[in-house]
């Protein structure tokens, strides 16, 4: 019965250390609007979502332990048009944070013209929704629902949703890797 107990302990707090790891890069989130040029072009890639041969979606935020196990964002110059291509819809209402209207309106041309170019087609009509996504987490608002950016697309009759939020991204992510989290982390104390 002890043994079980101790059992039970070790592995709540396993559970304990992971959930302030994936805390962490989420708060790590909330710093990459800072950089409105960097930020920019982010905006842009998740529109235009970044995927190369072999490299699934999910992979767009990881962690990685040579940085810290921080959070950093992999994108590049030659990107493949997933986002949109999911909806597979000639118009899509994008929905994203209040404060980042402007930075989409002024990649959004560019992320339609990508996104043509690439899968041949003609540029779909894109509309920025008057509803925004919810700000970020503050110490006002610590439990209620939250976005650290990214974007939301839908087809123009809400049924089909793709949300590529960085805070959705990071749980795809999270979630695909946690078995090698788990396994990086505890099987060193194991042995």
């Amino acid at each position: 019965m002890q043994l079980n107990a101790s059992r039970i302990k070790v592995l709540q707090a396993q559970d304990d250390v992971v959930n302030e790891m994936k805390e962490s890069a989420s708060k790590e989130l909330l710093n990459v609007s800072n950089d409105h040029h960097v930020y920019k072009n982010l905006l842009k890639d998740v529109i235009v979502q970044y995927v190369r041969v072999g490299m699934s979606s999910s992979s767009i935020l990881e962690s990685n332990d040579r940085y810290n196990s921080r959070v950093h964002l992999r994108f590049g110059r030659h990107v493949c048009s997933v986002a949109l291509v999911k909806l597979k819809e000639p118009a899509v209402l994008l929905r994203c944070l209040k404060d980042d209207v402007h930075l989409v309106v002024s990649v959004l041309d560019s992320a339609k013209e990508e996104y043509a170019s690439k899968v041949n087609v003609d540029p779909p009509e894109i509309f920025i929704d008057d509803v925004h996504l919810p700000p970020a987490p503050s110490h006002h608002n610590a439990h209620g629902p939250f976005c650290s950016g990214g974007v939301v697309l839908a087809s123009r009759d809400g049924k089909i949703v793709y949300e590529n939020t960085l805070d959705a991204r990071l749980d795809v992510a999270f979630n695909k890797k946690l078995p090698e989290i788990r396994k990086w982390l505890f099987d060193q104390v194991a042995a």
